[in-house]
């Protein structure tokens, strides 16, 4: 009788444990996907989705790792369908860890910054356009450049310099604007070859924050020097993505400019 016990009580286990684990992890994604849902359509401040919304995803999200995990002791006696329940759980409750862990770990890694440019002395400014948009966002970051945020920049991202070229200002310009116009992800909003700025913009993918970025073009001797600067609009740190933006178009400016 104990054994006959015993074996229902395994056979409970074998097919609630994955299906609890499976439910945890809905539940995760659930609250995961109102974070921008809910910033997007302006219901809540994207301070408000993360720790109300996101936090707890990841939460239920190791729960349904955990779940799932111990779920496994009884893989023999799940049928097919438990069996994928408890697969799917262990992975998405991997996914919840490991994603809000490296972001963590990024923002204690990177200086909590957001505004990052080439030249600090002189940092390229933005058009009234652009400065109309950003003032439209609610709490936007001033673009106002502080000191102390050039002497974070210079610890932290020795290698955002400007780039110099032996080509006029014109023809540079033309090149500066050809990389900016192959960039993926750019909304180019001006370009003004008697000035030499060109401004654009870029929204992150699961938030949709915007960034603005000027870069600036001009005469350097019988040259000329291209510097940018790239702004968040949102969010006291940048996770160091405005710092990376400046690399990767300067790396791309490079190759425009032979």
């Amino acid at each position: 009788m104990a054994e006959m016990t015993m074996g229902r009580g395994t056979s409970r286990l074998a097919f609630w444990a994955p299906r609890l684990g499976f439910l945890l992890a809905i539940v995760a994604l659930v609250l995961l996907a109102l974070v921008p849902i809910t910033y997007r359509t302006g219901m809540l401040h994207f301070r408000t989705t993360f720790f109300n919304l996101m936090q707890p995803a990841a939460y239920f999200g190791i729960a349904a790792g955990v779940v799932s995990l111990l779920s496994l002791i009884w893989w023999r006696g799940m049928a097919g369908a438990g069996r994928l329940m408890a697969l799917v759980g262990l992975v998405i409750g991997a996914l919840m860890f490991y994603v809000p862990w490296y972001y963590n770990h990024v923002l204690n890694t990177v200086p909590r910054i957001h505004d990052i440019s080439t030249d600090m002395q002189n940092p390229p400014t933005f058009s009234p356009a652009v400065l109309q948009a950003r003032a439209a966002e609610p709490e936007v970051n001033t673009v106002d450049y502080d000191q102390k945020v050039a002497a974070a920049q210079k610890e932290a991202y020795p290698d955002v310099v400007p780039m110099k070229t032996a080509l006029a200002p014109a023809e540079a310009f033309k090149r500066a604007l050809a990389a900016g116009q192959a960039m993926s992800g750019w909304t180019i909003v001006t370009n003004d070859p008697a000035t030499g700025r060109i401004e654009a913009r870029q929204r992150t993918l699961f938030m949709g924050f915007t960034d603005d970025f000027v870069i600036r073009v001009v005469a350097d001797g019988s040259g000329s020097r291209i510097d940018m600067r790239s702004v968040s609009r949102q969010g006291r740190s940048d996770f160091g993505v405005n710092a990376q933006r400046i690399r990767t178009y300067m790396t791309a400016l490079k190759a425009q400019l032979g």
